[in-house]
């Protein structure tokens, strides 16, 4: 019976002292400060890439009014769940896209990324602005310049469906294109 009750506490005292030593961040250490402070232990911080606005990268673009746009003329181009890739079933439509412009070369396009409703809004406004390059960067292999489409991400926060399924979800995972008219 002693030797089961030694065997246990060196065992709780192994477990106990292999533990790592928790640091407190208190709430006025900023993420620079963090930063600094593993530089001077030597500690390099590498992980998972996190999308955050800085590395979303989302491009701050003025918003044409809408008297400015001739949205409905193409079909949504559909994604699946956090993917951007473009699927066979939106090349039709994008190839749409690129004759209408190829033919109307003084027209411009905007290609707005939505997202469903998961995932925080930074994330999806990073995914979005991945959609929407997809697509600019499938109709520059049509032979459509980059100067005549624009881009933007709205993420999670223009949804067309609201309802909490995969089907209504499925709706939200787009991009939708948009001719714009000359001004005059």
């Amino acid at each position: 019976m002693m030797r089961r009750l030694l065997i246990a506490a060196l065992f709780l005292g192994l477990i106990g002292s292999g533990c790592a030593e928790k640091k407190e961040v208190k709430p006025e250490e900023t993420k620079p400060e963090l930063e600094q402070q593993a530089k001077e232990k030597g500690e390099t911080q590498k992980g998972p890439e996190k999308i955050t606005e800085q590395t979303a990268k989302v491009e701050s673009k003025e918003i044409p009014s809408k008297s400015e746009e001739v949205s409905g003329m193409f079909e949504d181009v559909f994604f699946e769940f956090n993917k951007y890739d473009i699927s066979d079933s939106a090349k039709p439509v994008l190839k749409a896209a690129a004759d209408y412009l190829l033919k109307n070369t003084g027209q411009k396009l905007l290609i707005e990324g939505h997202c469903d409703a998961r995932g925080t809004a930074e994330y999806n406004l990073g995914l979005g602005d991945r959609r929407a390059k997809a697509a600019k960067d499938y109709l520059a292999s049509l032979g459509i310049p980059s100067s005549r489409v624009d881009t933007i991400s709205y993420g999670k926060e223009k949804p067309v469906c609201t309802e909490q399924t995969e089907d209504c979800w499925a709706k939200n995972r787009r991009d939708h294109l948009i001719i714009m008219k000359r001004k005059k």
